[in-house]
């Protein structure tokens, strides 16, 4: 019975394989499993009826109790053709509105007879109305399952097309959960449950898509959740502790010629961050251990020169190192920024990426082959079958959500000996989302910026000042300033995104003409040359505005730039603003961030701008992002990029259940780190379990 729950979907009485190709392609349901751990969204009380004078277009999903007055049919085209039924109540009277399934309906609705309604009330012309709404003859056929609670899921118009709307789906919950729950086996230890106050398993499934009342539904809620991010704590701090209790990592014990010319050489000291996080790795690389580490700090805070001393650490001690970029724009910065510290020292670097000609690149592969070559910086060309390096000592790798986990370990399968690996990041992460999508990683954090840094003062704008902003550019460009302008680009909106990004390009080249104003433009559909072409005119200051899509959010340099005017601010996420904000106040004047929204605002959007306007600090950015908006839309890092998928638990809003979690799992692991007890047995097999459903989940969403 263990195992009925990896049974095909098809095979559940009410689907079919016609339904089940749907819900396969839908919304990935393949077995009973995905099926039953698919959970509602949200939950209607339907033990409440709402008398017709009570109703309001502002109401969400309500139901009535009344009776049919009339019937009729209305509309004299197919197009418009539809059924109107008048239900009255001892309070008034409302329209009931049928566009499809008019003959059955019709039927069904005669004078006289008594329904319950359940739908979203509307208005027109004054009088209430609910279009479609759901039918059902008593209390008992509205609650279903015996439950006043009704959880809403989510569904998609194809679904619903084809008959697999809420009820239908509330059917099928049904069907598995009163046939096959009774076999599902218990996955937490009764330790556990019992330290915990924990519900059963089989209690929390019944009680997610039937609640009783409020109160089992919330001990429902909280028995998944803990239980989902416990496994994913457990998950990431095995793996932690399998690689931490193995030696192997290569001993850099020295520090020699190479750090100390480049470090005597810097036109700057370092800041107290800096230092300690260089000790923190060296630590690493001298404990015997391979060093696995993310190093994060916020856009400017010198993270890549921290990175850079680290690679000399190990060439040092007779080794090479890489750093692999997810951009050949942030590849290239990164080439120039090392290339310009190491002037001082006999270290020999190179540049691999997708524009790198066959010529030079055979000369690159001999010369990492035979050692010659100490640091190579390129993007995804890096882990190319015909790159090998003669001893790969450290694997740097820049914005590391950007790349997927087979690049990544593809990369240190090029050494015999695994190298260390320092991953790193200018995107904040707030601590709950990094201990999850970085569990497994010992986290170093550069929270100081260099002396001398001005802030940058931020602005929100409307169309309505349009012209004082083109006024105030002018003045910019007269006292030597460079201007960027960044217009969002979401696929799903592509087409239209760039239409604007060309309106907008227009509108600068007519208000600052040529040849007094140059104006360079940046974007994914332009080649790769002109790309190069107009970002390097910007670069060297012979264009003064630089018009970009969000492309040069990570890894465009340039000290020059005071300004950046971000255009529909209100479609970016926090993290993204601040990303882009940071491509300007690099050099040591004052600095302008400019945010163009239109007039009409959702709350959210404006506490967004309002925020950005109030603090720099990208970490209280981040944490405010993961609250308002969930870690999907944090800048890569989606939920399904996680050890195991998350169905219910939140990491935004259950950061304390996830603490708590992660403190029961380390504790677990530091009395058994191979959970060989037999209290931890159901741990163990568990973990094996939700690997494989995972893996299996990924192998289908490559198919579809």
């Amino acid at each position: 019975m263990a195992n009925i729950l990896e049974s095909d979907i098809k095979f559940l009485p009410g689907v079919g394989p016609k339904k089940a190709e749907l819900l396969n392609k839908e919304l990935g349901i393949f077995t009973f499993r995905d099926l039953l751990y698919f959970f509602p969204f949200r939950y209607i009380d339907r033990s409440r009826i709402y008398s017709i004078s009570e109703l309001a277009p502002s109401m969400a999903y309500i139901q009535v109790r009344g009776k049919i007055v009339s019937v009729m049919e209305a509309g004299n085209t197919p197009a418009n053709k539809r059924l109107v039924a008048i239900l009255k109540d001892p309070t008034g009277t409302m329209e009931l509105i049928f566009f499809k399934g008019i003959k059955w309906v019709k039927e069904k609705l005669k004078p006289g007879s008594e329904f319950i309604v359940f739908g979203k009330p509307s208005e027109f012309n004054g009088t209430i109305n609910m279009v479609h709404p759901e039918l059902s003859l008593t209390t008992a056929e509205a609650i279903f399952g015996g439950s006043p609670i009704m959880g809403v899921y989510s569904s998609t118009e194809k679904l619903k097309n084809s008959g697999l709307g809420n009820k239908a789906f509330a059917k099928l919950q049904y069907t598995l959960i009163e046939k096959y729950l009774s076999g599902v086996p218990e996955t937490l230890p009764e330790h556990i449950m019992r330290r915990k106050g924990l519900t059963p398993l089989q209690t929390a499934l019944r009680n997610i898509h039937f609640p009783i009342n409020e109160h089992e539904l919330l001990k429902a809620q909280t028995r998944l959740k803990y239980e989902e991010l416990f496994y994913l704590q457990l998950s990431l701090l095995k793996q932690k502790s399998i690689r931490t209790s193995k030696s192997g990592g290569l001993v850099f014990k020295r520090v020699g010629d190479a750090f100390n010319k480049c470090y005597s050489s810097l036109p700057f000291p370092l800041t107290g961050a800096q230092k300690r996080v260089i000790k923190e790795m060296r630590a690493d690389m001298c404990s015997g251990r391979q060093m696995n580490r993310l190093l994060q700090g916020d856009v400017g805070s010198g993270k890549t020169l921290v990175a850079l001393l680290t690679a000399l650490i190990a060439i040092d001690n007779g080794y090479q190192a890489c750093i692999m970029a997810p951009t050949e724009v942030l590849a290239q910065q990164h080439f120039k920024g090392i290339s310009k510290f190491l002037s001082a020292t006999d270290v020999k670097t190179g540049l691999l990426t997708g524009s790198t000609k066959t010529k030079e690149r055979k000369l690159l592969a001999e010369s990492l082959k035979s050692g010659e070559l100490d640091i190579l910086v390129g993007t995804h060309a890096l882990i190319e079958d015909s790159v090998e390096f003669r001893n790969l000592g450290l694997a740097i790798i820049d914005e590391q959500h950007r790349f997927g986990v087979d690049q990544r370990s593809k990369l240190w399968s090029k050494s015999e000996i695994t190298p260390h690996i320092l991953v790193m990041t200018a995107t904040p992460i707030p601590r709950t989302l990094a201990m999850t999508l970085y569990g497994d990683l010992d986290v170093s954090v550069i929270d100081e910026l260099p002396p001398g840094r001005k802030p940058i003062q931020t602005i929100h704008a409307t169309e309505a000042q349009r012209a004082r902003i083109y006024a105030f550019m002018k003045q910019q460009i007269k006292a030597g300033r460079q201007i960027f302008i960044v217009y969002p680009l979401i696929k799903e909106s592509e087409k239209m995104d760039y239409k604007n990004l060309e309106e907008g390009y227009m509108n600068i080249i007519e208000e600052f003409k040529a040849p007094e104003y140059v104006t360079a433009v940046v974007h994914g559909k332009q080649k790769n040359e002109d790309k190069a072409y107009d970002m390097d005119l910007f670069a060297k200051g012979k264009a003064h505005i630089l018009v970009a899509t969000s492309v040069i959010e990570v890894g465009v340099d340039v000290p020059n730039a005071s300004v950046m005017i971000i255009e529909s601010a209100e479609r970016f996420g926090l993290s993204q603003l601040h990303q882009l904000r940071g491509r300007v106040g690099r050099g040591s004047e004052k600095s302008y961030c400019i945010l163009m929204t239109g007039y009409k605002l959702s709350k959210e959007s404006r506490q967004r701008i309002d925020l950005m306007c109030q603090t720099q600090d990208g970490f209280e950015l981040a944490e405010a992002d993961l609250r308002m908006r969930g870690p999907g839309d944090l800048e890569g890092t989606s939920q399904s990029g996680l050890a195991m998928d998350l169905h219910i638990a939140n990491l935004g809003r259950d950061s304390q259940i996830m603490e708590d979690s992660r403190r029961l799992a380390q504790e677990i692991l530091d009395t058994d780190p191979l959970l060989e007890k037999p209290e931890n047995r159901v741990l163990r097999e568990q973990l094996q379990l939700l690997r494989k459903v995972g893996k299996e989940a990924k192998d289908y969403s490559q198919i579809s």
